[in-house]
């Protein structure tokens, strides 16, 4: 098996590590407590409220075990200095054809946020930003159509 290695900020592992401690610490005790809980009440049938918890709990360990993946491969991506070639880390201005400015942020799949303009290294702007230099522009194939951008600033 091929271990995939999860680029992340520092701030984004604190993030994951922080939640992977909630889930273990408070969250799965409280569940293991609602399940019993509701076992004891009505004896061996299942209920409602059992099933709920039981779906409740495959979901949680299943974040528990993504989140210590994504730990236990975690690759810290270090803060660059080059502000002319998009990297991951990078904060990068760009314009697209209607002349409205967008500023994205080069993060790992752990990280993606596109409400506060965290963007993967795998999606298809952020994999086309990737390797490129202020003033380039390209084009990236999304469900609306082809769209121009041109970057304007790399920080």
């Amino acid at each position: 098996m091929t271990i995939k290695e999860v680029p992340v900020t520092k701030d984004g592992l604190a993030k994951i590590e922080k939640e992977l401690d909630e889930l273990v610490n408070i969250r799965r005790p409280e569940l293991a407590q609602r399940i019993h809980d509701s076992k004891e009440l009505v004896g061996p049938q299942n209920t409602p409220e059992y099933e709920d918890a039981r779906a409740e709990q495959a979901f949680i360990e299943g974040r528990i075990m993504e989140l210590e993946d994504m730990i236990e491969n975690a690759v810290i991506i270090e803060e660059t200095h080059d502000h002319q070639k998009v990297s991951l880390g990078s904060k990068v201005k760009v314009k697209n054809q209607d002349g409205k400015t967008v500023i994205y942020t080069i993060v790992g799949v752990a990280e993606t946020d596109p409400k506060a303009g965290k963007i993967s290294n795998e999606s298809p702007v952020g994999g086309a930003l990737l390797g490129r230099t202020v003033g380039e522009e390209f084009e990236v194939e999304a469900p609306a159509g082809t769209l121009t951008w041109k970057i304007v600033a790399v920080d």
